[in-house]
């Protein structure tokens, strides 16, 4: 039987993060470190350079074919990001 003020870890950790004001720093390093998730580990494997900077998603990819295809699903991944997180943690992918 739980008491009035016990919460679960889950809770406790998203209500520490809020507090602290780092969980949209949290939700962008969770989104580097799920990217094989998010894409693939075809993709994955060959991105070479990923951060989050303002909203935006950065991406190094070494081979044109697999960068001309992430630019036409550019929709698609920031919905599916976003959609996860459960806000708008990203509004546009820059490929570099």
């Amino acid at each position: 039987m739980r008491k009035t003020n016990d919460k679960y870890l889950k809770e406790a950790l998203e209500q520490m993060l809020k507090v602290y004001k780092i969980k949209r720093r949290f939700d962008e390093t969770a989104i580097v470190a799920h990217w094989p998730d998010i894409v693939g580990k075809a993709v994955a494997n060959r991105t070479k350079e990923l951060y989050v900077h303002d909203r935006k998603l950065f991406l190094r990819i070494e081979s044109s074919v697999i960068k001309n295809e992430l630019l036409l699903m550019r929709g698609q991944i920031i919905e599916k990001i976003n959609t996860e997180a459960g806000d708008e943690l990203i509004n546009d992918i820059v490929f570099l």
